[in-house]
């Protein structure tokens, strides 16, 4: 069970640093105007997984057993 719990700790850690750096480059590259079209929902959606996917990751990693 153990292990189990562990591979889910792991899922959490690469879903955010995949979210993280995307939601990053789909930011920077609206403010310079090359993805001028993406709607604000879309980088708003994006910001509020990346943060939620952070804070299970860093729960996940603060139990004890």
């Amino acid at each position: 069970m153990n292990q189990f719990l562990r591979s889910y700790g792991s899922i959490f850690r690469w879903l955010f640093l995949f979210l993280l750096p995307v939601t990053l480059v789909v930011y920077v590259l609206r403010g310079f105007g090359v993805l001028a079209g993406i709607p604000g929902g879309i980088i708003l959606c994006l910001v509020i997984s990346t943060l939620i996917t952070g804070i299970i990751y860093g729960i996940d990693q603060t139990k004890r057993f």
